[in-house]
């Protein structure tokens, strides 16, 4: 789901056969129209705001799982008992980047190991508010700071 046309031109690129633009009650409603009114077995809700949540325990399937993925925009999860009772499973974290960094930087570092193409923009140690600016307006993907 989303409306950031190269993000989801991205996604598609990498395998997804549908994207959903409508939100809300629209979106849910979209979702249940592809899925024949199951809803999805998982969804990951990747560092969005609470209506984000909230659209992903509308549209899982019950007993499905939804993955609350990157730094959380809030505390509090909108969870009730009438989740709960469809079995909706509730798992995520952050991702564990220092497992990987001594391993992996020196070959992002010297070009042996592309970091992906969601990167179309670098700025310096001095503009990270500006390329946190830039993703925030979708004038980005993501932005890499390089020093």
């Amino acid at each position: 789901m989303g409306r950031h046309a190269e993000r989801t031109a991205l996604g598609r690129e990498f395998g997804a056969t549908d994207v959903i633009a409508e939100r809300g009650g629209e979106g849910v409603e979209r979702v249940r129209e592809l899925t024949r009114g199951d809803g999805t077995h998982t969804v990951l809700e990747c560092v969005g705001l609470k209506p984000a949540l909230e659209t992903a325990f509308d549209i899982v399937r019950d007993g499905g799982v939804v993955s609350r993925v990157g730094a959380p925009q809030y505390a509090e999860v909108p969870m009730d008992f009438g989740v709960f009772m469809r079995n909706v499973t509730l798992t995520g974290g952050v991702a564990p980047a220092r497992a990987y960094i001594d391993e992996l930087m020196p070959e992002v570092l010297d070009g042996t190991l592309q970091p992906g193409r969601v990167f179309d923009r670098s700025v310096g140690l001095g503009d990270i508010a500006d390329g946190y600016r830039a993703m925030a307006d979708r004038e980005a993907l993501k932005v890499m700071v390089r020093s």
